[in-house]
């Protein structure tokens, strides 16, 4: 994750709201009427029956408050309005207690298409929607309960798990490849670059591999994992995932497939 923002926190009220200017209310229906069409196409059914009973508003920034009461409802998970930026300490530790943390400002105008570091659009759309499903609102618990029983230096290894599922899963449906992560649902342009692009390199969905593949969060994706169905995500959270975690760090990374950064000079 980016290890600064030019971005401040909103912070909430007594009552957890959090005033959005008319602007910023705008950003977000502007967003959502430019994704929705192509999460139509291009999501996979969970994430669509998710979408469907969180009934987010079109028009306007979501509370928080407002969705977490439906996620409590649906599988015991509630969001919570953080800073922009959190450590990865911190993030599993939100994650094991059922509590997602959304960064509580919106893009500006300038960051339409892509913003680096997560903000409400990508927390809210992006990530409630498969929250209200139990097998991966589980499974981000798992992750999270792993996480606080990793050491420092074992953060990222396990990471790679939550991005290359959570984030930037595939999944095949009726034999077709439909996307599944949620980084994917809020990107207007990787989510049809994940499809569609004939570059992509597209795995077999494999624990032990995923943890070995590093990855660049300010890029489209060079490769993504393809789960066969939702029980091999299930199967995943079952596993000893610390000694996954020892057994890819014995292995090694696999070389890069992206471009090298560019150095600021």
């Amino acid at each position: 994750m980016p290890k600064n923002t030019k971005y401040t926190a909103k912070q909430p009220d007594p009552d957890g709201r959090i005033t959005y200017t008319p602007e910023e209310d705008a950003v977000w229906r502007d967003l959502v009427a430019q994704q929705q069409p192509n999460v139509e196409r291009f999501a996979a059914q969970p994430f669509l029956e998710g979408q469907k009973k969180l009934n987010l508003p079109a028009d306007r920034v979501p509370q928080c408050t407002d969705v977490s009461r439906a996620l409590l409802a649906a599988t015991g998970w509630r969001v919570e309005p953080v800073p922009a930026l959190i450590g990865f300490a911190r993030f599993f530790e939100m994650l094991s207690e059922r509590t997602f943390p959304a960064a509580s400002f919106i893009r500006s105008r300038e960051d339409f298409d892509y913003i680096e570091e997560p903000d409400i659009f990508h927390e809210i759309y992006g990530h409630t929607p498969l929250l209200t499903d139990p097998r991966f609102a589980r499974f981000s618990q798992v992750i999270g309960e792993t996480g606080c029983s990793c050491a420092p230096a074992d953060y990222a290894w396990l990471i790679r798990l939550y991005w290359f599922t959570v984030e930037f899963g595939l999944i095949r449906e009726n034999g077709a490849i439909k996307a599944l992560g949620s980084g994917l649902a809020s990107s207007p342009g990787e989510l049809r670059h994940s499809i569609e692009e004939p570059s992509v390199v597209r795995k077999p969905f494999d624990v032990i591999d995923i943890l070995r593949t590093p990855y660049r969060i300010d890029i489209n994706q060079p490769i993504y994992f393809v789960l066969e169905d939702v029980e091999q995500l299930l199967d995943a959270a079952t596993r000893d995932l610390m000694q996954d975690i020892k057994q890819a760090q014995a292995l090694g990374l696999h070389a890069p497939t992206y471009p090298p950064y560019k150095k600021v000079s």
